[in-house]
């Protein structure tokens, strides 16, 4: 910007890489003709721009989109010099993504913003007017430098995916389950809590206990709580502990779940179907940190790390007022969906060969392998239970073979489709199992409204999910 900038004034030292063809570049500053200099000079370059004028287009702008870089100006009010609105927003920046390299712009001479700027974690500084080759220099620079961290990071958590001693089996090699292993080696070693979304039996205690191990945390413990199967009236005592002589039954202090993941992580699975009220005091808890033993006059601090699951559509459950819009920021900073089996059917043989060893080792079966009809059987299957109902079949399977293949017979996949006409045919157990998986589709998996559709408790019913795979 030594000349006013036009594409015939830039000179480029060296070529830009592949790598920052595609950069996204966000740029701050209330000056129009500043922000038109900096697109002028960066897009024939390759690089993305997004440019605003005040601070709070450039966090809305951060909160929406990633970014390889941030340029930033240091004061955007007419007539102020101390650079404070800038430093805000860089420290803000930093705090949220360290890996993110924020370069500030500052007036000639003012040497000592720069110096606070870099303090508080800039990873470079420009005067105006700058330098064009300068400027393309230190872009390229710190944008690869990112890159390389970030792939850095990804690198080191797939090699602890693999090599992480007592992690539960995470099988995926299905196209559709690449953007969750992404996001796995991606947040695991952060502190963010994590909501996994999926129909019931995904997998996603698996992916749950596969987050923690791969996580700092994971020399403390992971203490797994099926919320949603939690009556009302234990649920404080479980979750937070309670003193002695809080309530009836109370003869001794007993530490909540919470307390026992103290520097780990607790997984709440069923989170949806969590009562009202008891949202309430969760929120509490994830809010400040801070929890109280049930009858305790004085509240301690927990370091804890939140994952939770949910089949059900918790943004619907908002607008419907079942779930609190407030509970539901704090527990999605990132969000994984698991996609059914029935959207990953490549999994499906690896899958089941894995249920086999396991369970031909357990009961003490010789089996060396399943039937290519058979095989074909499971994969034209639906799944409506998905991995759980898999590895539920292929138990029965184990049990029930007479030879050294699975064959289709073994796998009882037809009796699981008998159409509801022929329920004479089918046994008690059959019955139950189509009843109940008719009440869950028919209340989109709200767990407490199908057990009150069929006259049982919701602990009751998630016995018999687990039964019978669902």
């Amino acid at each position: 910007m030594s000349t006013p900038a036009k594409p015939h004034d830039i000179t480029v030292p060296f070529a830009l890489g592949k790598s920052a063809t595609a950069s996204r570049i966000l740029a701050a500053d209330d000056q129009p003709h500043i922000l038109d200099a900096i697109e002028i000079l960066l897009k024939p370059q390759g690089y993305r721009i997004d440019a605003v004028r005040s601070p709070e287009l450039a966090r809305e702008a951060l909160a929406t989109e990633q970014y390889d870089a941030v340029l930033i100006d240091l004061n955007y009010t007419r007539d102020t010099t101390s650079g404070r609105e800038g430093l805000d927003l860089l420290t803000e920046i930093v705090s949220q993504d360290s890996t993110l390299p924020v370069i500030v712009m500052t007036a000639w001479g003012n040497v000592e913003l720069a110096v606070e700027a870099m303090r508080r974690g800039a990873r470079d500084f420009i005067q105006k007017p700058w330098e064009n080759e300068r400027l393309l220099t230190m872009l390229r620079t710190h944008v690869e430098l990112r890159r390389a961290l970030q792939q850095a990071e990804r690198l080191a958590a797939e090699n602890r995916l693999l090599n992480v001693q007592g992690l539960p089996e995470f099988i995926a090699t299905s196209p559709a389950m690449a953007p969750v292993l992404e996001a796995i080696t991606r947040i695991a070693p952060s502190d963010a809590n994590v909501l996994i979304t999926g129909e019931h039996g995904t997998g996603k205690e698996v992916v749950a206990h596969t987050i923690h191990a791969l996580s700092l945390r994971k020399q403390k413990a992971l203490i797994a709580v099926n919320t949603g199967g939690l009556a009302e009236g234990v649920f404080e005592s479980e979750l937070f502990g309670h003193v002695k002589g809080a309530f009836t039954d109370a003869r001794t202090d007993r530490i909540g779940r919470f307390e026992l993941a103290d520097g780990g992580t607790i997984f709440l699975d069923e989170i949806g179907n969590v009562p009202l009220r008891q949202q309430a005091k969760l929120l509490r808890v994830i809010e400040s940190g801070e929890m109280e033993r049930v009858g305790a006059s004085r509240g301690r601090k927990i370091d804890v790390r939140v994952i939770s699951a949910t089949n059900m559509d918790l943004p619907s459950a908002c607008e419907s007022g079942q779930f609190r819009e407030d509970l539901l920021f704090r527990l999605n900073t990132v969000e994984i969906p698991l996609p059914p089996l029935r959207d990953r059917r490549e999994d499906i043989p690896v899958l089941s060969t894995h249920f086999l060893t396991q369970y031909a080792s357990r009961y003490r079966r010789l089996i060396k392998g399943i039937d290519p009809g058979a095989l074909q059987s499971m994969l034209h299957y639906s799944w409506p239970g998905n991995v759980r109902e898999l590895e539920h079949t292929m138990e029965r399977a184990v049990l029930m073979c007479r030879t050294e293949q699975l064959q289709t017979a073994d796998l009882g996949l037809a009796s699981q489709r008998a159409p509801a006409q022929n329920l004479e045919e089918l046994s008690l157990e059959a019955v139950e199992s189509i009843l109940i998986r008719k009440a869950l589709q028919r209340f989109q998996g709200n767990v407490s409204q199908a057990a009150e559709a069929l006259g049982l408790s919701r602990g009751a019913l998630y016995r018999r999910m687990e039964k019978y795979g669902l």
